[in-house]
């Protein structure tokens, strides 16, 4: 695949490329929301909740990872510095979240309508990233003879010359179809909350879903991979939250 593009003395990986490309789609259409919604200071609060977003999501990715391979990093501490790989996504939407939840705690606003505004861009940048992780050969899927599948020829990750299933592909497209819902059901005017709520559901069992059709290691928790037996509890946090979060904003408005 296309992992490197190269402009002259230039080159560009194509993986971080699209990781940049969808951090900055999410920030364009959370600031233009934001304003359209005229949410109050919506630009500047926007700013440092996409640094937030950054660094806690970089920090939660491995510190997850370190979590769910114990047992892996006791045999061999060496994990702990071996950057190249190690890297849970569930980690980065979790300290993403607990991060950006402080930020506006000390800046004094809700974290539930930034919460909300949020969620369905966080959609679209994993989106863009899985189309990273397509250039690169990462997160790849299993074996098939279908017409649908792909083969690698020259990637670090997925094995080569072998026809595989484009779990990457499916995944952005999962994750561009779940902005959009978000997007759709937001216009609606739902209750506070509550669509950020179902981006927890929906990503929670999209994730379920394609991990039956991936092949890269992940680890396990029995017979789930680790990525299946985190998004059970994604998906029970949703539907807690869904009916949770409406009723933690009133109570909020009505105390100021």
């Amino acid at each position: 695949m296309f992992n490197e593009i190269t402009i002259g003395p230039l080159t560009l990986h194509t993986y971080g490329l699209m990781i940049g490309l969808g951090f900055l789609a999410a920030y364009a259409m959370c600031y233009y929301r934001g304003k359209k919604m005229k949410m109050e200071k919506s630009g500047d609060i926007l700013y440092g909740i996409f640094w937030c977003a950054i660094i806690g999501g970089l920090v939660g990715t491995r510190l997850l990872y370190y979590i769910v391979e114990i047992p892996e990093i006791i045999k061999d501490p060496s994990i702990l510095w071996n950057f190249k790989n190690g890297y849970v996504v569930y980690g980065g939407i979790i300290g993403g979240i607990l991060v950006s939840w402080l930020y506006c705690r000390i800046k004094k606003v809700s974290f539930i309508e930034y919460f909300d505004l949020v969620m369905p861009a966080v959609a679209l940048a994993q989106g863009f990233g899985r189309i990273g992780c397509f250039f690169a050969g990462c997160c790849y899927g299993k074996a098939t003879d279908s017409w649908f599948g792909i083969t690698f020829t020259h990637s670090d990750y997925a094995p080569n010359g072998v026809k595989l299933i484009p779990t990457q592909l499916i995944s952005s497209a999962g994750d561009f179809m779940i902005c959009l819902m978000l997007l759709a059901y937001a216009k609606r005017k739902p209750k506070k909350g509550r669509v950020a709520s179902l981006y927890l559901m929906f990503y929670g069992i999209g994730r379920f879903g394609v991990e039956f059709l991936r092949s890269d290691y992940r680890g396990s928790v029995g017979f789930l991979s680790t990525s299946q037996f985190i998004s059970i509890g994604i998906v029970a946090a949703g539907i807690i939250l869904y009916q949770m979060l409406p009723r933690i904003y009133e109570d909020a408005k009505k105390a100021e």
